[in-house]
């Protein structure tokens, strides 16, 4: 069977500092994107990685008497580190210093300049380092950085420019041809807007510090961060090399998943760059929003970031994961507290999936002595979930194709509340008391296990810990084919199956002890 190819990435990380919990939102919902498109039978690449040239490292080494190498080598390890412990399964971790890299760049930039893409001139701009941004005049705000709030500095220098203006029409075009390129809405509005006011040309070389690549034909010019970091989605798999198997089987992208600040970059400069290299152009960016604070933006530079690996440690991988995929609609900004966290732990992990799973599991061993019963024909509560249960797969797939994950697991509580609420209205605590009503006790008790087993498929991409520690409760560990997404048809389960009360997967957590 020849698998639908989906190719996801996230932005690679600047190794400026440790990473925080807005960067591992992204990473994270990246990979339960390609984890959901591999449950769902897609060939899928997925990359990451971290973007490593530039004044500010230069800067930061000499400040720490390392060379720039050794300075970003270690900040990269806890990079990986972080994705390990938060069960992030990238299939390449790309580094802008790697000679595959820097290769494919060198060999990008020379075939614009030999099209006439790419011109020698000079350029005076306010320049903030650790944005890496010029800025005119009239985008500073009072006299700062617009992004960051700091000091800037006046610089002059001979650069090479990228003709951007060439190409703003053909873009505008394409933007309209494709409606869908840019999301949210709200992002492809801003960067109409931003082009239409007048694209100016990109500089994409400087000589104010040797921390970069090349420029093969100029080599006292290194290649400016932009067009060095944006080559990694190709670079990575290839494009341009003897063996470029991978770029031919996985390019177009089919989602750039990046932060909002970053989506000027990733919707006009890299699409007009792959226009001009008549390259074909990735099908989705999406720029989600940020994970704010009380006190605003979560900033390296300003020292006010939560650090997920505490987090974990406090609470564990997948209820973090959770947290972070089910309180931000992907598009919008969201507020991160710890406050926050501990009550969706408490609400939908502990109370309603956790507790689920631990009453019924008990509820088994207790009147059926462990082992499961075949169900009856339904009446009509088990039909209205039963149902919701067969509508449940589908509804979290379209979800998931707008890439609205949260909805997609707003999708499967619903599911799992009704559940909850099935048993307080079949009340299997007073069929056990009555004989009489045996089958009809079986019949409950089965559709509730049946339901488990539904939601657990479907959380598995997104808490990818959790089916582990579910199958042997339910008794299907050594079951694989009911832990697809194909075997989502309703009685699934056996009848006779040997069901354990486990561990309580989310311990409840005192929020007075936050």
């Amino acid at each position: 069977m020849n698998k639908k190819r989906f190719y996801i990435t996230t932005p690679i990380y600047y190794p400026s500092d440790k990473l925080h919990i807005g960067h591992a939102y992204t990473t994270v919902a990246a990979d339960s994107i390609a984890r959901f498109k591999k449950i769902t039978g897609h060939d899928v690449y997925f990359l990451t990685g971290s973007d490593e040239h530039g004044q500010k490292i230069e800067r930061s080494a000499q400040a720490k008497g390392q060379s720039p190498i050794d300075y970003v080598d270690k900040i990269v390890e806890s990079f990986k580190h972080l994705w390990d412990k938060l069960d992030v399964e990238y299939n390449d971790f790309i580094r802008t210093t790697e000679d595959r890299h820097k290769r494919v760049v060198q060999m990008v930039i020379e075939q614009l300049y030999k099209q006439g893409d790419i011109y020698k001139s000079s350029y005076e701009g306010w320049y903030c380092t650790p944005c890496e941004t010029f800025f005119t005049e009239y985008q500073l705000v009072e006299g700062k950085c617009p992004d960051c709030n700091r000091e800037v500095e006046l610089l002059q220098e001979e650069s090479y420019f990228f003709r951007m203006s060439k190409y703003a029409d053909r873009w505008l075009k394409y933007i309209e041809d494709n409606p869908d390129f840019i999301q949210p809405t709200s992002r492809r509005n801003e960067m109409i807007s931003f082009v239409k006011q007048g694209l100016e040309d990109l500089c994409v070389s400087r000589t104010t510090f040797d921390w970069g690549i090349k420029v093969p034909f100029d080599p006292k010019h290194v290649v400016y961060v932009w067009v060095d970091a944006l080559t990694n989605y190709i670079s990575a798999l290839g494009y341009g090399t003897e063996d470029d198997r991978l770029y031919q089987k996985y390019w177009p992208a089919n989602v750039h998943l990046v932060g909002k600040d970053i989506v000027r970059f990733h919707t006009i400069i890299w699409p007009i760059m792959l226009m001009a290299l008549d390259l074909p152009l990735p099908k989705k960016v999406m720029g989600h929003g940020w994970l704010l604070l009380d006190s605003g933006k979560m900033s390296k530079s300003k020292g006010n970031v939560v650090d997920p690996l505490v987090l974990i440690e406090k609470y564990g991988v997948d209820a973090i994961r959770y947290y972070l995929l089910r309180e931000l609609p992907l598009g919008s900004d969201g507020y991160y507290s710890e406050e926050a966290l501990a009550k969706r732990i408490n609400v939908d992990l502990a109370n309603d999936y956790g507790n689920l799973l631990s009453r019924t599991t008990q509820m088994i061993g207790k009147y059926q002595q462990g082992l499961l019963q075949k169900p009856q024909a339904p009446g009509d509560l088990d039909a209205e979930l039963i149902d919701l249960a067969a509508q449940t797969p589908q509804a979290v797939e379209d979800a998931m194709e707008k890439l609205e994950i949260s909805n997609a697991l707003a999708n499967i509580w619903k599911l799992v509340g009704r559940a909850n609420k099935y048993l307080e209205e079949t009340s299997p605590w007073v069929l056990a008391k009555d004989e009489s009503q045996a089958d009809r006790l079986n019949t409950v008790l089965y559709n509730v296990m049946e339901v488990i087993r539904f939601a657990t498929v479907m959380i598995s991409p997104f808490m990818p810990n959790i089916p582990g520690k579910v199958w042997p409760q339910l008794g299907i560990e050594e079951k694989p084919e009911l832990h697809t997404w194909e075997s989502l048809k309703w009685g699934q389960l056996p009848g006779g199956t040997k069901v354990h009360k486990g561990e309580v997967l989310f311990p409840r957590i005192d929020l007075t002890k936050i």
